[in-house]
């Protein structure tokens, strides 16, 4: 008695997680779109700027999220631009890796992509708690 085969099982694993989590990305998307972070409470607050008074990379993205839904480019880059510029960048790599299958040409985690994302992003934390960054844009 042979057992089943299953050579495709992991194939079917992983377009079930990718359609839950594709899912769950849109009814994120959706909640961003009906609730301004600005307005209500129930969104997370980010622990690093709690406790220390600083900005981090991250601080404004769910509000810059929120704008770029509803169409206001410029108001999303002023919440958070490294945000608003790593939009289309992520959403290139995302498209080579998943939809054409060039994981040979683009891959995600790659050292120099990695390196090259941390650098830019601990700069840009640098930069918007310094005093002048609200007139450069980079401090929501």
């Amino acid at each position: 008695m042979s057992l089943p085969e299953t050579r495709f099982a992991p194939r079917r694993f992983a377009s079930l997680t990718s359609v839950g989590l594709i899912l769950c990305l849109l009814l994120a998307l959706a909640v961003l779109f009906f609730f301004d972070p600005g307005r209500y409470t129930f969104y997370p607050r980010c622990l690093f700027h709690q406790v220390t008074g600083l900005l981090c990379p991250g601080c404004g993205s769910l509000r810059a999220t929120h704008q770029l839904l509803h169409g206001h480019v410029v108001e999303a880059f002023r919440l958070n631009a490294l945000f608003v510029l790593a939009v289309p960048a992520t959403a290139w790599l995302l498209v080579n890796k998943f939809v054409l299958n060039r994981s040979s040409y683009v891959t995600l985690i790659n050292s120099a992509w990695f390196w090259t994302a941390l650098t830019i992003g601990v700069l840009f934390s640098i930069l918007r708690n310094l005093p002048f960054a609200q007139a450069l844009w980079l401090a929501p």
